[in-house]
């Protein structure tokens, strides 16, 4: 599963780097940060890279972007209930990896 990881990484720079169209934005935006680190997080698990590294990475990823959203001129800006809601779909991720991971465990035995 470490070949889908890069590819959820480069979608997530997608949604948070990419400057936003005009009008009204089709999913609220904090539902947009759960889903993404909730994304990031999960195939992390599931990738089977270390807990500890993948909490700190993907953590200093979710206030990086933050700081780089109000640095960059992309019309973004910075806002820490973004960075909030990154931390929660972190944990979303991170529970539902787990319990994927513990079904596939039981369907295909090592």
């Amino acid at each position: 599963m470490r070949f889908v990881f890069p590819a959820v990484v480069a979608l997530s720079i997608m949604v948070l780097f990419v400057p936003m169209p005009p009008g009204p934005a089709h999913l609220p935006d904090k539902l947009v940060h759960i889903i993404t680190f909730a994304g990031l997080a999960g195939n992390g698990v599931l990738a089977q890279f270390r807990r500890d590294w993948l909490v700190g990475a993907l953590l200093a990823y979710a206030v990086g972007s933050e700081i780089l959203q109000g640095l960059l001129p992309i019309q973004r800006h910075a806002d820490w209930r973004d960075a909030v809601a990154d931390t929660v779909g972190i944990v979303i991720g991170l529970v539902a990896g787990h319990l994927t991971n513990k079904a596939l465990t039981r369907v295909l035995p090592a």
